[in-house]
């Protein structure tokens, strides 16, 4: 790894694995691009279903996504924040390397990157969005039948955790990621496009005043027998909410007894799924 991007592998990021920048490709390595042939992503979701020992599609294409995308989201927001240079993260430039679950642990890119062509909130991240994010994300929602809103959540989840914690690194000047978090505060472009990285996450006051970070989409992680509710799930969030709001009705209104509820399906699980 050249000296560029190896400064930004201390503070927070130094447990991190970072790319490798490397002229050859390795090996192990599979030119991203592949990533959107439809038997290449079947068979990496066919190794994270047998893990999982679960045939949910949609739930295993959004976990395999999460490690896709986290792999994905640290060197290319570290660079374009911290450094101000464009990662060659295009599909059709890069490459990946993957552990035994099929799942993506590394990127392999053929240099260092260039500085960025602008430093404008919804400009600077669309070699990302463009070359890499959006064409998969189409594939992956072709593939399993879930809504491409669950694929970019799940991006969103990662871009909107680091811009946040961006200031940590050492590295960070005062106000280093104001246009990452400007682009996600929008809902559309200024062009009039619809932004799918609106607002991935909320953060929500329980009943004694604490802000908890919560995701606006389910990943749906929950419909596979081993995986519980993430720690930012929208449904355990709105479940706790309804549950305070009874007891509070109860308690209000006690002895009156209660009248019964008719449980329903959360809109932000339906809204993931595509159903």
């Amino acid at each position: 790894m050249t000296s560029a991007l190896s400064r930004l592998y201390c503070g927070p990021l130094e447990q991190l694995t970072p790319p490798l920048v490397s002229s050859t490709l390795p090996e192990d390595a599979l030119p991203a691009d592949q990533l959107l042939d439809a038997n290449v992503i079947e068979e990496r979701l066919e190794r994270l279903a047998a893990q999982h020992q679960g045939n949910d599609i949609k739930a295993i294409a959004s976990i395999w996504s999460q490690w896709h995308f986290a792999a994905v989201v640290v060197p290319a927001l570290a660079a374009n924040l911290l450094l101000e240079r464009d990662l060659p993260v295009t599909l059709d430039e890069m490459a990946i390397q993957s552990d035994e679950h099929g799942c993506t642990r590394r990127l392999v890119l053929p240099h260092e990157g260039t500085p960025l062509p602008s430093l404008d909130a919804f400009q600077r991240f669309e070699t990302l969005f463009q070359g890499h994010v959006s064409p998969l994300i189409e594939m992956l929602s072709c593939l399993s039948g879930a809504s491409p809103r669950l694929f970019w959540s799940n991006f969103g989840n990662y871009f909107e955790y680091f811009a946040n914690n961006a200031e940590l690194h050492p590295m960070a000047l005062p106000g280093v990621a104001d246009e990452a978090l400007r682009l996600v505060d929008h809902r559309v472009y200024p062009d009039g496009r619809r932004n799918p990285l609106f607002m991935p996450v909320r953060y929500l006051e329980n009943e004694t005043g604490e802000r908890h970070r919560t995701r606006r989409l389910c990943c749906l992680r929950y419909r596979l027998d081993d995986c519980e509710y993430c720690g930012n799930c929208p449904l355990e969030a709105t479940a706790s909410t309804r549950a305070a709001k009874r007891a509070a009705v109860v308690q209000k209104f006690a002895p009156r007894r209660e009248a019964p509820t008719n449980s329903t399906t959360d809109e932000t699980c339906l809204a993931a799924s595509g159903n």
